[in-house]
């Protein structure tokens, strides 16, 4: 079945009202048959849910989808992407380990992995993500874990996902990749060697900024580890934004398609425009790493980034000149989105951190969304 068949048939179990739609399991708990069946559910040895921090059909059929689109087998669902993210790490760290992470992540991991962690006596190593030796002088004997963004936020940048597979294994290092901006249907981890596959589901998966989610595919023997921790500590995704989530999945395709569609024109425009330095798109054919995302990705998403000419104060200037794109520090919704990252999303990170992230003051992102792309462009052309 293709991807835009399994997201639309792949359902709960019809009750015996005989909807067409699933409904909405508003419920925090479910009854047994008898005492028996009571103990014997609760010892983990059923296949019925028990309670909604577990489990509940709503989040089951959301996962369920999201894992059939990965071809992957096993996951989970989290209250929020930083929930699907902080879980992972925390299920499968203890002192004395080491993580090996990009220095290109959403400003908030990053926030994790130099404040938090190292308080736990986890060390935390960063590397280039395009440094394909920079991560083999990285690997110890305690590193535990490898965490990217392929594409990374808001540099664009990727990495050969199978070569690094390749290097994690070499070492015996989970591979944990977040797949937020390219999504199930545009790059498959798993088909790369890649062991846990991270989404922010409140991002492209929902589309529509409605509501937060967080989503964990993999290998069942590192997706287990985080679903025990996430059944005791309590990040769980609530069944309301499970059926919203597992109904947007549905569009995912298409709206994916025309994301992609809308964005390469943009960034052929932005390319050829005086006030523009650079522009990060993968699937322009002056990207570095064209080839790379022309095998790993079957179209090139809904970001770009882009340096101006000038500094923060020409950034403001057109930014503040935009009439129809919106300002927020959220990305990847079906309105198009304006964002300076070195004065929002990463503000946290210093200058240094900033700069080896490919973030300067004349950096902006634009998550492009579905309105027609003639608005789109001339809404830019007249600000630039």
């Amino acid at each position: 079945m293709k991807d835009s068949s399994k997201s639309i048939r792949i359902q709960t179990d019809q009750t015996k009202y005989r909807e067409h739609s699933t409904p909405m399991f508003l419920t925090l708990s479910f009854t047994y048959h008898d005492a028996e069946h009571a103990a014997t559910m609760l010892r983990g040895e059923g296949d019925r849910d028990i309670y909604s921090r577990f489990s509940n059909p709503n989040t089951s059929e959301l996962i369920y989808k999201v894992c059939a689109l990965k071809e992957a087998e096993s996951r989970i669902a989290t209250a929020s992407g930083m929930a699907a993210i902080f879980n992972t790490l925390c299920a499968h760290l203890k002192s004395g380990d080491d993580v090996v992470a990009s220095n290109s992540l959403f400003g908030n991991k990053m926030y994790i992995l130099h404040h938090i962690l190292p308080e736990w006596g986890i060390i935390c190593k960063f590397v280039d993500l395009t440094d394909q030796t920079g991560w083999e002088h990285a690997m110890t004997a305690t590193t535990k874990m490898v965490l990217i963004e392929n594409p990374s936020n808001p540099g664009l940048e990727l990495v050969d996902l199978s070569w690094l597979s390749s290097l994690c294994k070499k070492y015996d290092v989970i591979f944990a990749l977040d797949n937020c901006f390219a999504t199930p249907i545009l790059q498959k981890p798993m088909n790369h060697g890649v062991d846990l596959s991270i989404h922010s589901a409140t991002k492209w998966m929902d589309g529509q900024v409605r509501v937060l989610g967080g989503i964990v595919v993999g290998h069942d023997q590192y997706v287990s580890p985080i679903f025990d921790f996430l059944r005791r500590t309590g990040a769980s995704m609530s069944p309301f934004n499970a059926w919203i989530l597992s109904k947007s999945i549905e569009t995912s395709e298409l709206r994916m398609e025309q994301h992609s569609s809308n964005a390469l024109r943009l960034a052929e425009f932005l390319e050829s425009y005086k006030a523009i330095n650079r522009v990060a798109y993968p699937y322009l054919e002056s990207h570095p790493q064209y080839d790379l995302a022309k095998r790993q990705m079957t179209m090139g998403g809904g970001i770009i980034t882009c340096h101006l000419v000038g500094n923060q104060d020409d950034c403001f200037q057109f930014i503040n000149k935009l009439n129809m794109l919106s300002i927020t520090a959220n990305l990847v919704e079906s309105r198009t989105i304006i964002t300076h990252p070195a004065t929002t999303t990463q503000s946290k990170l210093s200058k240094d951190e900033q700069l080896k992230a490919r973030i300067t003051e004349s950096t902006v992102r634009i998550s492009v969304g579905l309105e027609h792309i003639d608005d789109i462009i001339s809404d830019i052309a007249q600000a630039l």
